[in-house]
């Protein structure tokens, strides 16, 4: 059984691989040297040719980081990888939490060091080519000390967790697991810009002024009680610009970067922060985390089922069967139905984008939210014209263009 588990799991990574090269492949075909029809009014021919030579760099470093990261993974397990590494935890500790800590600490970092020059290129290189980058050596060095605390602190304490919940209880864990995920995530939607976004940067509330009247007024009209706007210093990392809603009741906050202010008027601005609103109104933070939650109980059942058995650790050539490696194997062969799971929660992300850009339309100003919606595109050097079926896979909002035609249909 271990060696059909062992084809499987090379299969797995095979297929996913062909099938993002050929769903790239795919957009390919829609490149354009001329300025199209459509996106007239949006481009100019200036900007359109460096939007192309963005989408191309950014194409072929894709296709080499993920061709490396494919061929470095089947080639770790081929050649006992999982084994090498299994065996050094178990030299330094006994402990069931304490190995699978370990194991996963040594896999996290030998992975972040290998790509981290993949990171450092695109950011330093590629965005700063096209400037976007406003990240210094010195940023990009805190982030990572800061991500590696995160990381240990919470990743390693949800991982022990879960070890003990095995230990405990046996195949019984994925209840307990779930119940704590699912407070935990309700935790994080509260919470994460109060706690996780102060150690990567400075939220202020919007001073008074034009702006915060507008969309005090717009908020009033749509029914929503807004007290906590802040704007995050995001120029200190890029010039790219967004803005997103989190939390729930009291903890509610919208959030805008600082060159979203730049970027846009008043009235753009308040369309999109209408557009966020529109979010909460409609339930859409709510509906994605029961799905969310429900997904990850679903998962957390299946993985009980298999956890158990030995072949999910001889599979990968280890000879001591642990909850740890078995998580592992079930992570791989778990993502196909991921995926697909993926595919539904897009399909269900683009249907709310629609309904938020209503709401927006409703509340403050389709015209000036498509205006905004161009804006950011032009500024961001989006590829507007992606395959079809990209999308179906890929894209969580619908296309500009999508959104611009529907907006249009809006009275």
């Amino acid at each position: 059984m271990e060696t059909i588990i062992f084809y499987v799991i090379l299969g797995v990574i095979a297929v996913e691989f062909l099938l993002e090269r050929y769903l790239d492949y795919l957009n390919r075909t829609m490149w354009s040297d001329k300025l199209p029809d459509e996106l007239k009014g949006i481009y100019d021919a200036e900007q359109y040719e460096k939007s192309q030579r963005y989408e191309k760099v950014n194409h072929r470093f894709s296709q080499f980081t993920s061709t490396f990261s494919v061929v470095l993974m089947l080639a770790f397990i081929v050649f006992g990888g999982f084994p090498f590494v299994d065996n050094i935890a178990r030299g330094w500790a006994e402990h069931p939490i304490w190995v699978a800590l370990i194991f996963f600490g040594l896999l996290f970092i030998a992975s972040d060091l290998i790509n981290m020059p993949f990171g450092i290129y695109a950011t330093f290189k590629i965005e700063e080519d096209f400037g976007f980058n406003k990240t210094t050596p010195k940023i990009y060095a805190l982030d990572k000390v800061k991500s590696y605390l995160v990381t240990a602190v919470l990743g390693g304490g949800i991982m022990a967790l879960i070890v003990w919940f095995y230990m405990l209880t046996g195949t019984n864990f994925w209840l307990y697991t779930w119940a704590f995920i699912t407070a935990f995530s309700i935790f994080m939607v509260m919470f994460h810009s109060n706690i996780i976004v102060p150690l990567f940067n400075k939220q202020t509330p919007l001073e008074e002024g034009e702006l915060k009247t507008a969309i005090a007024e717009m908020a009033e009209k749509a029914g929503f009680n807004l007290d906590n706007i802040y704007v995050i210093d995001g120029s200190k990392r890029s010039t790219k610009a967004n803005a997103y809603f989190t939390g729930f009741g009291a903890k509610k906050r919208i959030v805008l970067f600082d060159t979203l202010i730049n970027d846009l008027s008043t009235e753009e601005i308040v369309a999109v922060l209408a557009h966020e609103i529109g979010h909460y109104k409609k339930k859409h933070v709510l509906g994605g985390l029961v799905m969310s939650v429900m997904q990850t109980g679903l998962m957390l059942f299946i993985l009980s089922l298999c956890i158990a058995h030995a072949e999910m650790s001889s599979a990968l050539g280890v000879d001591i069967p642990s909850f740890h490696v078995g998580l592992v194997t079930f992570g791989i062969l778990y993502s196909p139905l991921s995926f697909i799971m993926g595919i539904g929660m897009n399909v269900f992300s683009r249907k709310n984008e629609f309904e938020a850009d209503a709401f927006a339309a409703k509340y403050a100003s389709g015209e000036e939210l498509s205006n905004a919606l161009k804006k950011l595109s032009v500024k961001n050097l989006s590829n507007l014209k992606p395959h079809p079926i990209y999308v179906f896979f890929h894209y969580s909002h619908p296309t500009l263009l999508q959104r611009l035609e529907t907006l249009k249909e809006i009275k």
